[in-house]
């Protein structure tokens, strides 16, 4: 086993291979052509004047544009860098590199085209028009990285406005995810959601979207006691208005009325789930301790947990998990919305619903636990390919049961559309890597311009 010192030196390098590597590519994703190109004249047929004829198809069907174009498989991901990762409000230039490596995600992991999109504006309502007036352009909409409360209100209004779906991932992606997570934790420990009493830590955006969803996975309310930078919400809780979800959930949780900040709130828990500041020790161990036997602890702060995992399990914990890929049990959006969004484009679904993502969360907990759960193995990771058009094939059949759906196709169909469109995006990076296309990465002290 490393050392503590080993550990950190561990954790810490990933960023130093990113200042290293970043400077070397200049950006992750680029657009390159996926027609034949057999020689000049083809330019008459993907431009003037052959793309005359479905641009006048197109506007006598709009729908066609699905069929003439890669809208059926392009999104773009929209950012404002109010809240990127764990660095609060560094703008839109410094959120997209973020943004790029989203991208870079999507088309491996789902095989969907991106465009990262970082806006100069911190106005919701702006936000809010600039999605609406690209929609002729994209099959749907990742939002990513915006302030709360904002992040609330944008997300909704475009859930009820947009005419193709949208989804914020640092909700319902961190929320499918964690609520897959807990499924196989509590598998584990051989708990029932309806009878675990919960510690929220953090009452952000993923907090709040985790928080809804494990309600409506069977996790009673009034046995959360959630915490933000001002303590455990209760009902005389005065800074929250009306349409805010946390003025709800100061009214629906906590119903033994705790007062307090972090360590109250985590007292005779049995789940603590952290979505709050980069750590670590903003956990204390002490706190672990006062919690119910078995406890699972999910610190899930980026890039450094609230307490770190080796820390956890001395103080208790029998699950940890954290949101870094160095740790075991990372609790990873990269494991649900590239399959998420490859099943809602497979079956050009008008939006992404609460039941869509819980689909998607019992897809990743059971395809870990046909491979063999423990203490360290909760969720599938980044390795286990087959968990994309899985997931897809979920989120797919959810959204035909809801019909919600404009393409209508058989479980195997939508398997086998998912799983070759994502292994056509693989094979591709690995042809122009092995072409050289791609350069290898230098040597670390031999960085080349």
């Amino acid at each position: 086993m490393l050392s503590k010192d080993e550990l950190i030196a561990k954790a810490k390098k990933p960023g130093q291979d990113a200042m290293r590597l970043h400077p070397f590519y200049r950006g992750k994703i680029e657009i390159v052509p996926k027609c034949v190109i057999r020689d000049m004249d083809d330019f008459a047929i993907w431009y003037t004047p052959g793309v005359a004829q479905p641009c006048r198809d197109i506007d006598k069907h709009h729908d066609r544009v699905w069929e003439h174009t890669n809208k059926t498989n392009t999104i773009a991901v929209i950012s404002d860098g109010t809240r990127v990762l764990g660095l609060g409000d560094i703008g839109p230039e410094a959120g997209l590199p973020v943004m790029e490596g989203k991208a870079l995600l999507f088309k491996y992991l789902g095989g969907v085209d991106v465009y990262p999109l970082c806006l100069d504006t911190k106005d919701p309502d702006e936000l809010i028009r600039v999605v609406k007036i690209l929609q002729p352009s994209f099959g749907g909409i990742n939002l990513e990285d915006i302030a709360q409360p904002k992040c609330f209100y944008i997300l909704d209004t475009l859930r009820h406005e947009a005419k193709i779906p949208v989804w914020h991932d640092d909700q319902q992606g961190t929320a499918t995810v964690t609520l897959a997570a807990l499924i196989n934790a509590l598998r584990i420990v051989g708990k029932k959601i309806h009878q675990i009493k919960v510690s929220m830590i953090g009452a952000g955006a993923a907090s709040v979207a985790c928080l809804r969803l494990m309600i409506s996975a069977g996790v009673k309310p009034e046995n959360v006691i959630m915490c933000d930078i001002n303590g455990i919400l209760h009902p005389e809780r005065k800074e929250y208005r009306r349409g805010d979800p946390r003025y709800t959930f100061c009214r629906i949780t906590n119903e033994e009325g705790r007062r307090g900040g972090i360590p109250e709130s985590m007292r005779d828990t049995d789940v603590c789930i952290a979505y709050s500041a980069p750590g670590p020790d903003l956990i204390k161990k002490e706190w672990i301790s006062s919690m119910r036997k078995d406890a699972i602890v999910f610190a899930c702060a980026n890039p450094i947990p609230e307490i770190w995992p080796w820390e956890a399990k001395q103080a208790g914990a029998r699950i940890v998990a954290t949101g870094r890929s160095d740790f075991p049990n990372q609790v990873n959006n990269s494991l649900g919305f590239p399959g998420i969004f490859r099943g809602v484009l497979d079956v050009r679904a008008s939006t992404i619903t609460d039941e869509m993502c819980t689909a998607a969360a019992h897809e990743l907990a059971q395809t870990a636990a046909d491979k063999g759960l423990d203490e360290d193995h909760l969720i599938p990771t980044m390795e286990d390919w087959e968990v994309y058009p899985k997931v897809a094939v979920a989120v797919g059949l959810m959204a035909i049961e809801q019909r919600l759906a404009k393409i209508k196709a058989s479980k195997k169909e939508l398997f086998e559309k998912a799983a070759s469109t994502i292994k056509r995006a693989r094979d591709q990076t690995k042809i122009l890597m092995e072409s050289g296309i791609i350069p290898p990465p230098p040597e670390e002290g031999k960085l080349e311009k």
